[in-house]
């Protein structure tokens, strides 16, 4: 019963077979294997047009390198207030654009509010340079409380991003669950939304360690291979990143293992609506469901081996606690069975 974190599931077997498969062997170096090729026209062909796509190790990495591709002197990314850039990353987009600030922006349940970020962005006024300047808008698909993005939301936040040409930068750690969640192409819930560069995540969906930085506009990455190498994340046996993603994307897998993570996300929503000491704290779609127990549920399922974390309340979540009740964050995985799902359910009563 282990609903800690996505990243807590092992790597599914078909990308493990791809890494004993090209593991072995002389392979060329720093992203030019036939491998990595191979894996850069995957990609064109699940976006439907030319994209520069480029290997890293981790989602911060993918996400704070975004950000420097764009920076600008006294540079601003606009986030939502709890994004995981401004939350969870220790600074990271900071160091490594050299001093960028994460500027937050209200809005509902983990998304930015498009009027809210009009709002934001009028505090920056042409020419005081005191305040520095806004560089970019940053999204994440799925939020950071397991709410989604609709595709004309996302439009509505480009055109305000563009408008005052700011690059849009969409954190997908959970992407493909976003996509599975949706029933949206890849391109439509990307660059025909307005996204310019995305953040593609398959480590947290059944992979190793494999991400990536997809810019749909290839000209604008033409900087990105030194500030990849600057950032430590110029891996020298990229063919080992290139076979987990070649065996993630073979045949759709990457959206079966997300699907399935929804499922089992969906089965516990629905049995928390007659649980009579839990009930669901908001309307989830993705694999992430939040729920409020109250604190001897919440022990009664530890004792028996459930693993969860607690959760602080979203500000402007609306919801409230009782005196003996907490917010607690529950996670599926690829790998998550019903039986699991099943069993912390059956423990509730």
């Amino acid at each position: 019963m282990i609903f800690a974190s996505d990243n807590w599931s092992g790597a599914h077997p078909a990308v493990s077979a791809a890494l004993s498969t090209h593991g072995a062997g002389m392979a060329a170096a720093y992203g030019s294997s036939d491998i990595d090729k191979a894996v850069e026209q995957r990609f064109n062909e699940i976006f439907e047009r030319e994209v520069a796509v480029f290997f890293v190790g981790t989602g911060t990495a993918a996400n704070s390198l975004s950000f420097a591709a764009v920076n600008r002197p006294g540079g601003v990314v606009m986030c939502h207030r709890e994004a995981h850039v401004v939350e969870d990353e220790c600074g990271a987009p900071e160091f490594f654009t050299h001093g960028a600030r994460m500027a937050p922006v209200d809005g509902a349940l983990g998304r930015i509010d498009p009027g809210q970020l009009r709002h934001e962005l009028a505090r920056f006024r042409p020419g005081f340079i005191h305040a520095g300047q806004p560089m970019a808008v940053t999204i994440s698909q799925a939020s950071e409380v397991g709410t989604l993005y609709a595709r004309d939301e996302i439009a509505a936040i480009a055109e305000i991003a563009h408008e005052q040409d700011l690059a849009f930068h969409m954190d997908g750690a959970r992407f493909a669950n976003a996509l599975a969640a949706t029933g949206l192409s890849p391109a439509h819930m990307t660059w025909r939304a307005g996204i310019d560069i995305l953040s593609f995540g398959a480590t947290k969906n059944g992979c190793w360690c494999a991400e990536a930085v997809v810019f749909f506009d290839p000209d604008k990455a033409r900087q990105f291979p030194y500030i990849r190498k600057r950032g430590a994340q110029l891996f020298s046996k990229t063919r080992f990143m290139a076979a987990q993603f070649m065996a993630y994307l073979d045949d759709g897998l990457w959206l079966t293992l997300a699907a399935h993570a929804n499922a089992m996300a969906d089965r516990l929503r629905a049995g928390l609506t007659d649980r009579p000491h839990a009930r669901q704290a908001w309307d989830t779609r993705s694999n992430e469901v939040f729920a409020i127990l109250d604190q001897v549920t919440a022990d009664a399922l530890r004792a028996q081996g459930a693993v969860f974390y607690d959760w602080n309340l979203p500000h402007g979540s609306g919801v409230q606690l009782g005196e003996t009740e907490r917010l607690v964050r529950l996670v599926t995985s690829w790998s998550t069975e019903a039986a699991d799902v099943d069993r912390f359910l059956a423990a509730m009563n």
